[in-house]
């Protein structure tokens, strides 16, 4: 009789004794909501796209140059002399104002006032951070920024809303070697 309570009770410890299941979390996503950004950023790039080879198209006066960073530029002032580009840690004198797609100017360059910038040490719009590096002294640039290279889906939080396009022309007045 204690052989047979014995094995019952192994075989009773063995069935209670089964591996701890993980918990399943209360709710899970499907990862809808990031597959739908995705696709909402991609449109608005598509569109934006379309309004800056529009206006490229609209103006065969000039010949405009393609980045690699995905910005679009033309010289309204080349200085084909000087060889000398900034580089980081230089600081630059820059005159700049800033229009919409539609060229309604959005900051006059009084408004902008002359900017010193340090090359890549301090915080400037995306675009202008790589436009500036592209620049001779005393060239003025038009550079046409999808919103992506400006401020983006928040703006400035003054006169720029959210995901607009700019064109910044941009004066390179002085470079002082760092």
């Amino acid at each position: 009789m204690k052989k047979v309570l014995f094995c019952f009770a192994v075989t009773s410890l063995l069935f209670a004794c089964k591996q701890p299941e993980p918990r399943k979390p209360v709710s899970y996503r499907s990862g809808t909501f990031i597959k739908e950004s995705v696709q909402r950023n991609k449109n608005i790039v598509q569109d934006e796209e379309k309004l800056i080879q529009n206006l490229i198209k609209n103006d065969s006066a000039h010949h405009y140059y393609q980045s690699d960073l995905g910005f679009w530029y033309k010289y309204d002032v080349a200085v084909t002399t000087d060889s000398l580009l900034p580089k980081k840690g230089d600081i630059v004198k820059l005159d700049f104002e800033i229009y919409d797609i539609n060229k309604q100017l959005i900051y006059s360059k009084e408004e902008t006032a002359p900017k010193l910038y340090a090359v890549d040490k301090q915080e400037i719009m995306v675009g202008l951070r790589h436009a500036v590096k592209l620049m001779h002294k005393g060239e003025t640039v038009s550079f046409i920024f999808p919103s992506h290279m400006a401020y983006g889906y928040l703006g400035d939080k003054e006169k720029i809303g959210t995901n607009v396009p700019l064109i910044c022309k941009v004066t390179l007045n002085d470079i002082k070697p760092e």
